[in-house]
C-alpha cells in the first residue's frame, strides 16, 4: 500500500510547492524593522488588484494570523452603491455581499436564514464591536462603496482567516446558465498583518504584558487534598500536567490586570485554574493578611486575550476553581482581575491595597486509547487512507485490531466503550480523534452509521477537542434533534436506521468525535467517516469542480449543476421533469423558424444564404437540445461555437444580401464577416455587447456595399460631364443624379417588408433585454422566432429585378438619337436606336 500512495504523495507535493510559489506574488513582508511607536510591525501586507465580480461569481482569499499578531486590518473600495433602504429592495440573488470565517472557506448560501439579520454598517468604519461572534458562524454584510475595519487580538484569534466576496447567493447560484445576465460589482481589497515585536507584550497596541507559565508533567495527582470540599471530589487520572507561576506570587491592586498564557499541546480532559494563598498587602505599611474571602475574578478564553466582555469561562478562583472541560488544543490566555477589595477590608484602609497569590493550573490528560475524568471510556486515532480513484479525497478509519483495515466502513460494536462513570445513566462515551491537513478547508467531512435496527447512538463533534453534552460544535441525536439549523450541517435522507450526514468546509486541524451510546445495545452498526470534495457528489445533477483561493494555498471545491438542479450539493430543484420538458421543447422548437428566411433564400436562388439560415436553424437546435440535457450530438463548446457564429453570419448576410454589389465584392466581404463573427463567437459568445456589434457590423456591411454603389455611378457620371459643364451646369446635374438615386434606392425596397422586418427585429431585442436566469427559456425562444421572422422580412424587401433602375422615362426634349436611315425591314433584328439620357 505504501507503494501505491507515494505517487499521490508526490503529486499532492508538487501542487504544495505550487501554492507556495503563487503566494510568493499575493504577499509582501517586511522586516522587522519597521517598528511604530507602539512595538508593532508589520507582518504581511496583501493587495487584491481590482476585480470584477460577474453575477452569481464568488472570490476567496486566506489571512494566516501568527501567534503572535496584535490586529489585522481591512480595507475595501468597490462601486457599490447601496444604503439601508435599499438593502431590502435587492433580491437574494443579486446581493453582493462580504463574509468572514475563522478556519475554513465562509458558505452562505446553504442557508437564507442568515439574510435577514443583515444590518448595513455592521462591518464599517471601524465598527468591530459587533463582530465579537465571528469566532462560532460566518458572519456576512452587504458589500459598500467603502469599508475599513482593524480587527484586534483581543477580538479574533490566530489562525487561518478566510474572507469571501459573493455576488448574489442563494440556490440559484450553482445552476448552469447559458446567459448570465445582472448587476456586476468591482472591488479592491488592501490586507495587512500587524504583530508585537516582543512575544510576552500583547494587546491591540502591544502594551499589555503576557507572563508564561512553567510546566512540571506528574504522573497521578489528587485535587481532593486542594479543594475537599468542591466538586472535584474523588476524580483523579493518571496523567497530568502541573502549572504555577515561574515567578513569585503576583500582587496587584483592585481592578488591575494580570495576563497569563498556557499552551495545551494536546488532547486533555480538563484544564484547572486554581489561585492558592491568596493574601492581601498594604504597600504603605507593608502588612500582609490572609484574604480567605477576597475575589479574584478569572477569564479564560482559547486563542485570544478574555476580558469582562468577551471570554470563554469565567469564576472566582479564590472560592474555587475554574473548570474548563474538555479544552481545545492550542494556546489559552487567563486574565486575572481582583475586585471588590475595598468592600474586604473596609473603605478607611483601601489606600495601597494590593491582593497576593500564586497561580496553578492542573491540565489533566488520559493515557493514549483512554478518555473521560476517570480515563476509562475508549479513544482511537483516525488513520487517513488516501483515495486513488478520487482526487484530494480520502477516508479514515481505526487504528485498532479489533477491527479490520482494509475497508473504509468499521464496525463500531467492537470499539465501543463497556462502562459509564456516570451509573445507572446511558452516558457511556466513545471517542475518534482525526487531523484535516493544512490546506483542506475546502473539503467536507461525511459521517454515515447504518444499523440492523434503530439507531440509539448520539454523535458529537468538536473541533480542536473532545466533544461533550456541555461543549460540541456540531451534532446529531435523531432527525429532530441534531445541528441542522447550523449553515455548515448538511443532513441527508437520515432515518432509524441510518445516518448520513455533511460538515461542510471543516476547519483545518484536530477534530473530535464522540459516540454517546447505552450499554446494552445488540446492534451490528457500521461507521464509515471520510473526507469528501462536494457532498453527494453534486447529488448525479452536477459536476464537482477544485479551485484554489487568491493565495493559492487553500483548494476548495464546488459544485456547477445542470440547468434544473442548483445549490451547495445539486440536491434543489428548480425546475420540474414537466417544466423541463416545455423549456426543451420551446427552445428547440422555436428554432423552427429559420425555415421562412431559408425558404425565401432558395425562392431568391439565393443558395449561399439558404445554407447558411438552414445551417444556424439546426445547429441551433442542437445546441439547445444538449444545453438542456436532452442530447449532445457534438460536444458542448462545439455546439455553442457553431449556434453563436452561424447566427452571426445569418444576420450579417441578411444585409449585404440587400445590397446589389457584384457577386466578387460579396464573396469579399462575406470573407471578413466570417473571420471576425469566428473571433466572437470563440470568445465570451454570450456577452450582450455582441448583439449591438453583429448589428453594426451587418449595417456596416450594407453601408459599404451602398458606397461602392454609390462611387461607381459618381465616377461614371463625372467621366462624361466632369470637365464639359459650368458650375452651374454641374450643380444642377448633381441635384437630378441625386434625386434619381433616391427613386431608385426607394424603388428598390418593398417598404412595408422593411418596416415589418425592423419591428420584428425590436421584439428580438427586447426579448433579448428582458432574459434573466428564471425566464430565459421563453423569451429566447421568442428571441429565436423574432430574429429569424427579422430576416424574412428583410429578405422579402428586396425587389428582384429594377429595369429602370439606371434610366429615366423617355423624353423627347433630351433624347439624341441615330437616324434609321435603312428601310424598316432591313433593320429586323437589329440593335433599337441607342438613347443618351442627360
Amino acid at each position: 500500500m505504501v507503494e501505491n500512495l507515494i505517487p499521490c504523495y508526490r503529486f499532492n507535493l508538487i501542487i504544495l510547492s505550487y501554492c507556495v510559489f503563487l503566494s510568493c506574488f499575493f504577499v509582501r513582508s517586511y522586516s522587522l524593522g519597521e517598528v511604530d511607536a507602539y512595538g508593532t510591525f508589520s507582518i504581511s501586507s496583501f493587495r487584491y488588484p481590482e476585480t470584477r465580480l460577474r453575477p452569481f461569481d464568488s472570490r476567496y482569499f486566506r489571512v494566516d494570523l501568527p501567534p503572535w499578531f496584535s490586529s489585522l486590518s481591512i480595507v475595501l473600495e468597490s462601486d457599490v452603491d447601496l444604503d439601508a433602504g435599499s438593502i431590502a429592495k435587492v433580491p437574494e440573488s443579486a446581493l453582493p455581499l462580504i463574509c468572514l470565517r475563522d478556519g475554513s472557506l465562509p458558505l452562505p448560501q446553504v442557508t437564507n436564514a442568515f439574510v435577514k439579520g443583515l444590518v448595513l454598517g455592521s462591518f464599517s468604519n471601524g465598527s468591530s464591536n459587533e463582530l465579537e461572534d465571528i469566532l462560532n458562524e460566518e458572519q456576512c454584510y452587504p458589500m459598500q462603496k467603502n469599508i475599513s475595519v482593524k480587527l484586534t487580538n483581543e477580538q479574533i484569534s490566530p489562525g487561518a482567516w478566510y474572507l469571501g466576496f459573493f455576488n448574489g447567493v442563494g440556490a440559484i447560484r450553482t445552476q448552469s446558465k447559458m446567459i448570465i445576465r445582472g448587476p456586476s460589482y468591482s472591488f479592491t481589497a488592501n490586507i495587512s498583518v500587524e504583530g508585537c515585536t516582543t512575544s510576552t507584550m500583547w494587546g491591540q497596541y502591544c502594551n499589555q504584558s503576557v507572563d508564561p507559565l512553567s510546566c512540571v508533567r506528574s504522573d497521578s495527582y489528587n485535587l481532593t487534598e486542594q479543594f475537599p470540599d468542591s466538586k472535584l471530589n474523588n476524580k483523579t487520572t493518571q496523567n497530568g500536567i502541573f502549572c504555577r507561576n515561574s515567578f513569585d506570587s503576583p500582587c496587584h491592586g483592585n481592578s488591575e490586570i494580570k495576563v497569563f498564557f498556557l499552551d495545551v499541546l494536546g488532547i486533555a480532559e480538563q484544564l484547572i485554574i486554581m489561585a492558592m494563598n491568596v493574601t492581601f498587602s498594604m504597600t504603605q505599611s507593608n502588612n500582609t493578611l490572609n484574604a480567605g474571602g477576597a475575589n479574584i475574578m478569572c477569564f479564560a478564553r482559547h486563542g485570544a486575550m478574555p476580558s469582562e466582555i468577551l471570554h470563554d469561562y469565567s469564576g472566582d478562583i479564590s472560592n474555587g476553581p475554574l473548570i474548563v472541560d474538555s479544552p481545545k488544543v492550542g494556546r489559552w490566555y487567563i486574565t486575572i482581575i481582583p475586585v471588590n477589595l475595598s468592600k474586604e477590608l473596609g473603605e478607611t484602609r483601601n489606600a495601597g491595597i494590593q491582593v497576593c497569590y500564586s497561580l496553578e493550573w492542573q491540565v489533566l490528560e488520559c493515557p493514549m486509547g483512554k478518555a473521560g475524568l476517570n480515563c476509562k471510556w475508549e479513544r482511537y486515532i483516525l488513520q487517513t487512507v488516501i483515495r486513488k480513484e478520487t482526487l484530494f479525497e480520502s477516508y479514515y478509519i481505526p487504528v485498532s485490531e479489533k477491527v479490520p483495515s482494509d475497508s473504509a466502513d468499521f464496525p463500531l460494536e467492537p470499539l465501543l466503550s463497556n462502562s459509564s462513570y456516570d451509573e445507572g445513566q446511558d452516558n457511556t462515551w466513545t471517542y475518534f480523534l482525526l487531523d484535516i491537513p493544512r490546506g483542506a478547508a475546502g473539503g467536507s467531512i461525511h459521517i454515515q452509521l447504518t444499523s440492523d435496527t434503530k439507531i440509539k447512538h448520539e454523535i458529537y463533534a468538536k473541533s480542536g477537542g473532545l466533544p461533550s453534552l456541555q461543549s460540541w460544535d456540531y451534532y446529531y441525536a435523531n432527525r429532530t434533534n441534531n445541528s441542522v439549523g447550523s449553515m455548515f450541517f448538511k443532513l441527508y435522507n437520515s432515518s432509524e436506521e441510518k445516518v448520513d450526514f455533511y460538515i461542510l468546509y471543516v476547519r483545518e486541524g484536530t477534530w473530535g468525535f464522540g459516540i454517546r451510546h447505552v450499554n446494552t445495545s445488540k446492534s451490528a452498526t457500521v461507521m464509515s467517516v471520510s473526507l469528501e470534495r462536494c457532498p453527494k457528489r453534486c447529488s448525479s445533477h452536477g459536476q464537482c469542480r477544485n479551485a484554489f483561493d487568491a493565495s493559492g494555498l487553500t483548494l476548495y471545491s464546488f459544485c456547477a449543476c445542470d440547468r434544473d438542479h442548483g445549490g451547495f450539493d445539486c440536491s434543489v430543484e428548480l425546475v420540474s421533469h414537466r417544466g423541463h420538458v416545455q423549456q426543451s421543447v420551446a427552445l428547440i422548437a422555436s428554432n423552427a423558424a429559420a425555415l421562412l428566411p431559408a425558404y425565401q433564400a432558395l425562392r431568391q436562388k439565393a443558395f449561399a444564404e439558404w445554407v447558411l439560415f438552414t445551417a444556424s436553424g439546426i445547429s441551433s437546435g442542437l445546441y439547445h437540445a444538449c444545453d438542456v440535457g436532452t442530447w449532445c450530438a457534438l460536444s458542448f463548446n462545439v455546439l455553442q461555437f457553431m449556434d453563436f457564429w452561424l447566427s452571426f453570419m445569418a444576420v450579417v448576410s441578411t444585409f449585404i444580401y440587400l445590397t446589389t454589389i457584384d457577386e466578387a465584392l460579396k464573396r469579399t466581404i462575406h470573407t471578413v464577416v466570417a473571420i471576425l463573427t469566428a473571433m466572437m463567437a470563440i470568445t465570451k459568445a454570450t456577452r450582450s455587447s455582441n448583439i449591438i456589434l453583429v448589428i453594426s457590423i451587418g449595417a456596416a456591411g450594407l453601408l459599404i456595399g451602398l458606397l461602392v454603389e454609390l462611387s461607381t455611378k459618381f465616377r461614371s457620371f463625372s467621366l462624361r460631364f466632369g470637365f464639359c459643364m459650368n458650375m452651374v451646369d454641374r450643380q444642377q446635374t448633381i441635384m437630378e443624379w441625386l434625386r434619381n438615386f433616391m427613386k431608385t434606392i426607394l424603388r428598390r425596397f418593398r417598404w412595408g417588408f422593411v418596416l415589418v422586418g425592423f419591428a420584428a427585429l425590436a421584439m428580438a431585442a427586447i426579448s433579448w433585454k428582458l432574459e434573466t436566469s428564471q425566464s430565459y427559456w421563453i423569451w429566447h425562444s421568442i428571441w429565436h422566432v423574432s430574429i429569424y421572422t427579422s430576416s424574412f422580412f428583410f429578405l422579402c424587401s428586396k425587389v428582384s429585378s429594377l429595369n429602370s433602375e439606371n434610366q429615366r422615362p423617355l423624353d423627347g426634349t433630351y433624347e439624341l438619337t441615330r437616324q434609321d436611315s435603312m428601310p424598316r425591314g432591313d433593320s429586323e433584328g437589329r440593335e433599337r436606336p441607342e438613347v443618351l439620357t442627360i
